[in-house]
């Protein structure tokens, strides 16, 4: 399918922010990680989640939905034993449960996504799992991955967290339901901090017992715990909502979005901040986000290590600023659906905006009369860069087409009606 994005002055009204990605992934692992049944209210409804529903129903999970909530009867840390799981493009959904396969005797990640997930690495967790005495067959580090598990150990396990905060978030999840105490000891740097954080939130949400120190590099896990079977709301969704303020941001506008609590662990809450920093008219007050835009942003420096899924929507934000803006401490951006320093820059470069990038930054000289446009230009499959795209193409003067825009269902499939429903001009059409 290809957007088509006409240039939209104007965006005005108001909408609910989709359900958060991020925590909707959690619950429904430790729902399935329970012993008991376990009750999601408002989950997200997005690629990524169903890929969740869909392989722990296969791994022996009874979970039922209806419009308010899911309810989820778990396995504990006894999966049935399957063959074989289909992630789809769910790079987090993969990685989660490959420590979980550690519980089961033979189990194999197929690779659907050959350009996309098939390219991602893997190595650092499969180095891990094989301290656990569970054996990996893979290539390279990516995809297809067998797991040969069924006797998981405990004890100390080093974890590098140089490309992904994921590895560590997998192994926290399942060490608990181990035999043996863990010490998890993380190696290098660590990427994400703050979603790391939403993972020990939700597992001591779940009754489960971790002490993790203060610079979350080093863990201690008491074995023979267990999840316990609650209920959980899920909250609004900053990755997905950046884009939305990113257009309401570049544009003259008044909109609302509701259901953004003001203290989510969400790292990507942080661009609320960075927006006001870039000028931007903006309110946060009882869970809604108010943009009052003129077109009048400016530049500014920004760790985007603290924001990473929001990192594009802040850019193409930047493209409209006066003065030249550097997004730092971004270099696990090229390890996600694609290379989105690279990748995405060679897009907006096509669009007509002035972009640099280095190994781990991304600089913007940000031209407020606008971009030129008139160009169609590729998605890389990639949900994000997707949404970044369509914030530049409502700005530009001809407009933007984007190719296999329906990858947007990935982690919003709403974005385009969304964004519709405030006005803009974006025609979808099907190939």
């Amino acid at each position: 399918m290809r957007a088509i994005v006409r240039p939209t002055p104007n965006l005005q009204g108001e909408i609910q922010a989709l359900s958060s990605k991020n925590y909707t992934t959690r619950y429904l692992l430790i729902g399935a990680l329970a012993e008991g049944t376990s009750t999601v209210y408002y989950p997200a409804h997005s690629e990524d989640s169903d890929a969740m529903r869909r392989c722990i129903r296969d791994l022996g999970a009874v979970v039922e939905e209806d419009e308010e909530k899911m309810t989820i009867q778990g396995f504990g840390r006894h999966p049935k034993h399957v063959s074989e799981l289909n992630v789809g493009n769910a790079g987090a959904v993969l990685r989660f449960l490959m420590s979980v396969a550690a519980f089961c005797p033979e189990l194999t990640f197929v690779n659907t996504y050959p350009d996309s997930l098939g390219k991602r690495p893997h190595d650092d967790l499969i180095a891990a799992l094989e301290q656990m005495n569970v054996r990996v067959d893979h290539q390279g580090g990516k995809l297809p991955i067998t797991i040969y598990g069924g006797e998981p150990k405990g004890g100390r396990i080093e974890v590098s967290g140089n490309v992904s905060s994921q590895f560590l978030s997998s192994l926290l999840f399942m060490t608990p339901l181990l035999n043996e105490d863990s010490e998890i000891v993380v190696l290098h740097d660590l990427k994400s901090k703050v979603i790391v954080g939403q993972t020990l939130e939700v597992i001591e949400q779940a009754g489960v017992k971790i002490e993790a120190s203060e610079d979350l590099m080093h863990y201690r896990i008491p074995g023979g715990q267990r999840y316990e079977a609650k209920k959980y709301v899920v909250q609004g969704d900053y990755p997905g909502s950046a884009a939305i303020l990113a257009a309401a941001a570049v544009t003259n506008s008044d909109v609302l979005v509701h259901r953004l609590e003001e203290n989510s662990r969400q790292g990507e809450r942080a661009v609320v901040d960075v927006l006001k920093a870039m000028g931007v008219n903006l309110t946060h007050e009882n869970g809604t986000v108010h943009v009052r835009g003129n077109q009048k942003l400016k530049a500014g420096e920004f760790d985007g290590d603290h924001f990473t899924d929001a990192v594009l929507a802040m850019v193409a934000a930047a493209v409209f600023a006066e003065g030249t803006s550097r997004f730092y401490n971004v270099e696990n951006l090229r390890y996600k659906e694609c290379d989105r320093i690279t990748d995405f820059l060679n897009e907006l470069r096509k669009a007509g905006a002035d972009v640099e990038e280095r190994q781990s930054e991304i600089i913007v000289h940000g031209r407020p009369e606008g971009v030129e446009g008139g160009v169609e230009i590729d998605s890389h499959i990639d949900h994000r860069v997707i949404m970044a795209l369509t914030v530049v193409g409502l700005r530009s003067r001809q407009g933007l087409t984007i190719r296999d825009a329906h990858h947007v269902a990935k982690s919003y499939p709403h974005y385009f009606d969304h964004l519709r429903a405030l006005g803009a001009q974006v025609e979808l059409v099907r190939e």
